[in-house]
């Protein structure tokens, strides 16, 4: 798989400065320059991958380990009392870098992620054959 190089890459390697939220062998997590509200943090996998689903299960241990604590840091250090953990996979769904990335954006009155939602209906036999193949895809993951 090759992958471009990305502002995270040069931010990883210490090429870009940035505001140190938290680091380990696998995470960074550092403040958004452009900030949806205050507090707002990116949270990336030292891992180049562009994609969630590219992440090794290392990386994605890693980082679900440490952002609960980062949430819990966020709500004490701005006073929020909600927040939105986003993240997006590919450009048709408003991935800007193409790393793997988290947000966690506090909701701090009007300021914060805005969201709209539009839900459909989930017909029954499309479930049944949504779930067989969800179920076989899960499956051959399994077996590698």
């Amino acid at each position: 798989m090759t992958h471009r190089e990305t502002v995270f890459d040069k931010i990883i390697a210490g090429e870009i400065p940035c505001h140190r939220v938290y680091e380990d062998e696998h995470v960074l997590a550092f403040l958004d320059v452009g900030p949806l509200s205050r507090g707002h943090i990116l949270v990336i996998p030292k891992e180049r991958a562009a994609y969630l689903h590219q992440l090794s299960d290392a990386s994605a241990a890693a980082i679900g380990r440490v952002l609960p604590r980062l949430c819990r840091a966020v709500l004490k250090a701005t006073g929020a009392k909600a927040y939105n953990i986003l993240q997006n996979n590919g450009t048709d769904a408003h991935q800007v870098v193409m790393h793997c990335h988290f947000h966690i954006i506090p909701k701090l009155g009007e300021t914060g992620l805005g969201i709209g939602w539009r839900p459909t209906s989930l017909p029954t036999g499309d479930a049944e054959a949504l779930l067989a193949s969800l179920h076989a895809a899960l499956e051959q993951d399994a077996r590698g």
